[in-house]
């Protein structure tokens, strides 16, 4: 038996949480740019979760831009798809599945332009989510009267321009657009992406006023792991717990985090399904968001990449599964990164529990990341999201961090490195890994002298931009667990570090 809306009312609703009848015939609110499973497994979550309750009561027309695969499974399925979350949750196991009704048609770019036009005249529509990948957001030389025009600033001029000429310029039918691509201050370059485009198509200036009074653009940040679909293997299992066919059927973890920049109480009103869920939030700045994520969440994982790998763990579910691992990895966070990074905007609460969201999602049984993968580009990724951190630190203390300097210690002993055949190789226990990091060569020159390894490579700034030496014992730190990890192995060194640093709170 096949997902679709012909067949809900036999799917046992014990095992599977299902739409309401009436939730088809809400009206379309949304235009969404993109498929990809990061929309499906959030913004369009948060749309279902809301539709359910009864709040939003509108559905999402789905633009799908990439010429690779057609429609057709979204059309069989009449947009239907169950998403599983599964993951770790305020430190036990959940397992949910739920039949996502958000999305009322998915029509493709190239194939039908014309209808998409014609969802400009709906007013009923709100809203625009899109994921266009980082790429996506890019000026480019289109013309918005073809069709479709080439680019996605294109297409949603276009869009917007066919509005604004149908309404007359009406400044109540404007939209809230809420890019959701993974660059920094995304709706803001969107908007000037636009704002060109609107010069180069000679567009007169009145669309130019609405576009920026009728028009709310906000910058977001998401934050959600979406694996997309199950291996085929669980994708059976599950089709024969759940006693029905879904082609569509998607992954994501419990954790969801979508904050969305605004002061507006006009897009406050339009986005009411963020009323339903506290992982969707309207903040008058992302920042604080920005900097938890990127140094709790990612900061943790670069600094404890190396060691990670060094102790013989694979994936990072294997590694939190190991006491000694596990207890650094809070070490890190919640004594030297979440103290560091406390300031104003950021309070302590936030920290901890940021940080114990973290430890849950580190701990996802049901997610293979490995450590190999977080090691690429291993350099940049340091200096992107820990040495802002680690001057943070020194600015509050004048004891050196001991995790971040354990971190960096296995950092550079991973990145002792062989040439091979045009490659950098590290080989653990009897792994070969290739290292791709663009500063391979420049690490593996600094190993060529063993004894001032670490001090050459700390004082290099064109690793860090600073010469990382300057700041008080942090070097003598890093070379005394270089020390230890080449005498008694990495993961005896964290297990003395850890009984000589207490986890504070």
């Amino acid at each position: 038996m096949l997902l679709s809306r012909e067949n809900i009312g036999k799917i046992d609703a014990s095992k599977v949480e299902l739409p309401e009848g009436n939730s088809f015939d809400l009206p379309e609110r949304v235009l969404q740019f993109g498929t990809g499973v990061l929309l499906r497994g959030l913004p369009d979550y948060f749309v279902d979760k809301a539709n359910k309750e009864g709040l939003f009561n509108g559905r999402i027309l789905v633009v799908k831009s990439t010429a690779s695969s057609g429609t057709d499974e979204f059309a069989e399925q009449e947009g239907l798809y169950t998403l599983c979350i599964k993951g770790i949750e305020d430190g036990r196991e959940v397992i949910r599945y739920s039949v996502n009704n958000a999305i009322s048609r998915v029509l493709s770019a190239s194939k039908d332009w014309q209808a998409i036009l014609e969802a400009a005249r709906n007013p009923e529509m709100q809203v625009v989510f899109s994921n266009t990948t980082e790429v996506g957001i890019v000026l480019s030389n289109d013309k918005i009267t073809d069709g479709p025009p080439a680019s996605f600033p294109g297409k949603l001029l276009s869009f917007l321009y066919e509005r604004y000429r149908h309404f007359g310029g009406d400044t109540t039918k404007g939209l809230v657009v809420l890019p959701t691509e993974l660059i920094s201050d995304n709706a803001t370059k969107l908007k000037k992406i636009l704002h060109s485009l609107v010069a180069q198509n000679n567009l007169e200036k009145g669309f130019l006023t609405w576009l920026d009074e009728a028009n709310d653009f906000c910058n977001t940040l998401v934050d959600r792991i979406v694996p997309g679909r199950l291996p085929s293997e669980e994708q059976q299992q599950t089709e024969q717990e759940l006693e029905y066919q879904d082609k569509l059927m998607i992954m994501a973890e419990p954790f969801r985090l979508w904050a969305i920049e605004t002061d507006s109480q006009r897009v406050r009103n339009v986005l009411s399904f963020t009323e339903v869920d506290g992982g969707v939030v309207l903040v008058p700045s992302i920042d604080k968001f920005k900097e938890i994520k990127l140094r709790l969440l990612n900061g943790t994982h670069t600094l404890s990449c190396a060691a990670a790998l060094w102790s013989g763990f694979i994936t990072v579910k294997e590694a939190m599964q190991n006491e000694a691992f596990n207890a650094f990895v809070r070490g890190l966070m919640k004594n030297e990164i979440g103290k560091s990074i406390v300031d104003q905007n950021i309070k302590t609460q936030d920290v901890e529990d940021f940080a114990n969201r973290v430890i849950d999602r580190f701990s996802n049984p049901f997610l293979e990341h490995r450590w190999e993968n977080i090691a690429l580009n291993y350099t940049s990724k340091m200096n992107m999201r820990n040495i802002a951190l680690l001057e943070k630190w020194y600015t509050k203390n004048l004891v050196p961090p001991q995790h971040i300097a354990l971190g960096f210690a296995a950092y550079i002993k991973f990145m002792d490195t062989e040439e091979q055949d045009g490659q950098y190789v590290q080989e653990i226990n009897g792994q070969k890994i290739v290292v791709q990091d663009e500063f391979a060569l420049a690490m593996l020159n600094h190993w060529k002298n063993r004894e001032t390894v670490v001090s050459d490579v700390l004082r290099d700034d064109s690793l860090w931009g600073k010469d990382l030496t300057a700041y008080s014992e942090f070097e003598s730190t890093v070379q005394h667990y270089l020390q230890e990890m080449n005498t008694n192995g990495v993961l005896k060194t964290i297990e003395k570090l850890n009984a000589e640093w207490q986890i504070e709170y």
